[in-house]
């Protein structure tokens, strides 16, 4: 008995947020509840996940110790939002049009999901901090003639801005609402060049505890210390920074970091030169491989557990489109609705597509392919052609192939991405056609894989040179 009861406040208590949600026209869909795992590499964790039932209604829930941000996933868009230890939510999603994803590219220019919360008590903390923030935009608006960035903004305001804003809605000093409006105000008065740098790291940063959890806290430091030290600083000119990555020199990276008086703080030191290197690592002038071995050395060399986990999230996050990566696998249904793995085609060099059979652009490439196919795959019987079908409607693959006069030129594997968005993602697709090639290892080899029309069915790695034994052999055989 007393197991029993274990066993049951054991699974009660790995939830203290319950997120209930109905909708107008959600009915079947997935939805996930994620969050970002750190602000550095803004890698996500699916927290919770489930199907909306036939009324539209489903409900997710999640384990919280702290207030967090977290946003809410259906197909291709999103909305976010803070949730509270132990408190719960209801959530009306009116109708919603799923298919604004076929007219404009929602992963460039993303469409919010327009999330109402019912019976919200007035301090709750999204509406406490959606008061501030329209205090802040209202503020900004009316004065913009004296706060404009292209002039020298009028510094005296800002006092005045903080008073509105905070008036607008009341913070307790301490409370996760006061620390939020504190690191606002004081992005905002740095991003308008109003309070200096180092005036707002011995005020919000030096001296008190590193919040890693809170994404105010980072956000803040992060544009504090944006491209101050992969660029080079007075003390630490970049070829030197450059040079030290190059040899692997960690120890010596970072204590010339130390010597700048406001990174003295060892963890403080360690963040900013996590921060440093994920800048580096998208800069021409370091070389990419070493910084992230870099990154690398840090996850094993750091005394504290919280930048071991960063640097080994940012060492994965960096490299998951990268040259060598492992390629994301997958079940998905054929033409035939055979279920077909990628696993299954491993041993090959797999050039696989995301297309939509609806949309010219991955038209114009799938009859580059069809063009191509006859001869690779004489050729090369180690090479396979995979495209998955993104378009929403299984038929529309089906009729494509089925049913279309030119449907026989298509004849290599086709599967049907069966409204897995998450995979999308994984993929890094952001628009269609999207083209990735996979060696016979299950590996990624290129970073961007070239499109058909580039040519590189002619010259592709799995095209073997010839040989010629008489090379460099003399009339007389020598």
């Amino acid at each position: 008995m007393i197991m029993l009861f274990a066993l049951a406040w054991s699974a009660q208590s790995q939830t203290n947020v319950e997120i209930r949600c109905s909708s107008a026209n959600a009915a079947g869909r997935h939805a996930e509840l994620c969050w970002y795992d750190d602000m550095l590499s803004q890698s996500e964790t699916v927290v919770d996940e489930c199907d909306a039932d036939s009324a539209g209604t489903f409900t997710l829930r999640c384990y919280l110790r702290y207030p967090r941000l977290v946003f809410i996933q259906i197909e291709d868009y999103s909305q976010s939002f803070y949730v509270e230890p132990g408190r719960n939510y209801e959530v009306w999603l009116p109708e919603f049009d799923w298919t604004i994803d076929e007219r404009r590219n929602v992963q460039l220019d993303p469409v919010a999901l327009p999330l109402e919360f019912l019976n919200l008590p007035a301090d709750e903390l999204n509406l406490r901090i959606g008061r501030f923030e329209a205090a802040i935009d209202t503020f900004l608006l009316e004065k913009r003639a004296v706060m404009d960035l292209r002039f020298r903004p009028d510094r005296r305001y800002f006092d005045t801005l903080e008073m509105v804003a905070r008036a607008a809605s009341p913070a307790d000093s301490g409370t996760f609402f006061g620390h939020y409006c504190d690191y606002r105000m004081a992005e905002l008065r740095f991003a308008s060049r109003a309070e200096s740098r180092k005036r707002i790291l011995e005020r919000c940063i030096l001296g008190q505890e590193v919040r890693y959890w809170d994404e105010g806290y980072m956000r803040l430091f992060f544009a504090l210390m944006d491209h101050c030290i992969s660029k080079g600083t007075s003390r630490i000119p970049m070829h030197r920074l450059t040079a030290w990555v190059e040899e692997g020199r960690l120890e010596m990276l970072l204590d010339s970091i130390g010597l700048d008086p406001l990174l003295r703080n060892e963890r403080i030191r360690e963040l900013a030169a996590l921060q440093a290197l994920k800048e580096a690592y998208y800069d021409p002038a370091y070389n990419r491989e070493r910084v992230k071995t870099m990154v690398e050395r840090l996850a094993a060399t750091s005394k504290f557990d919280e930048h071991k986990e960063l640097a080994l999230r940012l060492a994965r996050h960096l490299t998951n489109f990268e040259s060598g990566s492992e390629a994301e696998p997958f079940v998905l249904p054929d033409v035939d609705h055979n279920m077909v793995s990628l696993d299954s085609l491993l041993g090959k060099w797999i050039y696989l597509s995301f297309v939509r059979v609806s949309d010219p652009h991955s038209i114009g490439e799938i009859e580059t392919m069809a063009h191509f196919r006859d001869t690779i795959y004489a050729k090369y019987p180690d090479v396979v052609f995979v495209s998955v079908s993104c378009d929403r409607e299984f038929q529309k693959m089906y009729h494509f192939l089925k049913n279309n006069k030119r449907g026989k030129r298509y004849e290599w594997l086709w599967l049907h991405f069966d409204g897995n968005y998450r995979l999308l993602e994984q993929f890094g697709v952001v628009g269609y056609p999207a083209f990735y090639l996979i060696n016979p290892d299950g590996e990624l080899h290129y970073s961007v894989t070239p499109p058909p029309a580039s040519g590189i069915f002619l010259h592709g790695p799995w095209v073997k040179e010839e040989v010629d034994e008489n090379a460099g052999k003399s009339f007389f055989g020598n």
